[in-house]
């Protein structure tokens, strides 16, 4: 007795599964995360990251161009800001002449065709490592949403073509609508991180921009009260769902492997484009057991981003997205 249907016939070769593959990447798919930070011809590998880098200014140039010549188009800036410009308000984050204004026009100065999404949030800026102002042990949404609407403005008066809150305020999105609105940036998109999960994974993101929460009894240990909880499933679809009606073009769930049941989720219920944030501890411990011998870091790179693409992700961000491209073609 023979099956009447041989599955492996369409496995045979290269060839045909190339054909028949049914989730391809592509380098348009990739939005790439960069540091930034003062100085001149700087170039500081991330210890907890590696071959990963601090750029500045200038250098960030140089890499933009390298990008685009590699068909990357899209690119996620984030700043690492001195500690004599922090505080709780979020003051050097107004600044129009300020480290992430000055890097979104040196990316467009070099390739203006280059799409720069911008990190929106006041961890880098304060002095207690938390997404917003804080005071009596709390973070205020409220006041840290006004911040955050101007701060958007200045983004997107620089040149920006998409501003990212990552903070996970409540009604965050609708202000800062509003507030582009306002000023007539109606060309300015906004990519909401609508699931953004209180992870472990985010502690060589925090290395980079020396941004983790600071111990003090003046403000909460961690991100819970803001960043959801990991058990949580159906809040994600409540959380984008009210992104999408304040105004967000682009959702995010973050971070990427653990939350593909997420992905899937609001993949089947939201008709926006949706973004995954493949995170730095996920880039790191591939990166640490590919040093040590124990994953061959190529094939498990890939199969990465393709079960990110496939959970129905159609924008990675990625610490990967050179070398998979170069992978690609």
């Amino acid at each position: 007795m023979y099956p009447l249907r041989r599955n492996r016939i369409l496995r045979t070769n290269p060839s045909i599964r190339k054909m028949v593959r049914e989730t391809v990447l592509q380098p348009a798919d990739f939005l790439v995360p960069l540091f930034v930070v003062e100085g001149h011809n700087v170039k500081e590998e991330i210890k907890s990251m590696p071959n990963y880098y601090r750029l500045s200014l200038d250098l960030l140039q140089k890499e933009v161009k390298e990008l685009w010549e590699m068909g990357l188009c899209a690119v996620l800036l984030f700043v690492k800001i001195p500690d004599n410009l922090k505080d709780n308000t979020g003051a050097e984050a107004l600044n129009p002449h300020g480290l992430m204004q000055r890097a979104i026009k040196s990316v467009k100065e070099a390739c203006p065709d280059m799409l720069v999404m911008t990190d929106v949030a006041l961890d880098p800026y304060s002095t207690f490592g938390h997404d917003g102002i804080v005071a009596k042990g709390q973070i205020l949404n409220d006041a840290t949403n006004e911040v955050l609407a101007q701060m958007s403005i200045t983004h997107a008066q620089a040149g920006a073509d998409f501003v990212a809150p990552s903070d996970m305020m409540d009604g965050r999105i609708r202000i800062i609508r509003e507030a582009l609105e306002d000023e007539e940036l109606t060309s300015t998109g906004i990519m909401s991180y609508a699931a953004k999960y209180a992870s472990g994974f985010y502690g060589p993101f925090r290395d980079a921009l020396e941004s983790a929460p600071v111990a003090s009894k003046e403000a909460p240990p961690d991100k819970q009260t803001y960043q959801m909880d990991p058990g949580n499933r159906l809040e994600a679809i409540k959380e984008a769902e009210m992104d999408i009606e304040e105004g967000a073009d682009i959702i995010m769930v973050k971070p990427g492997l653990c939350y593909l049941d997420i992905v899937r989720d609001l993949r089947e219920v939201v008709e926006v484009p949706l973004a995954v944030y493949q995170v730095s501890g996920e880039y790191a411990m591939l990166k640490a057991a590919a040093e040590k011998g124990w994953l061959d870091h190529d094939t498990v790179m890939m199969e990465q981003l393709i079960s990110i693409k496939r959970a129905g992700a159609n924008i990675i961000a990625s610490y990967f997205a050179k070398e998979a491209v170069r992978l690609l073609t």
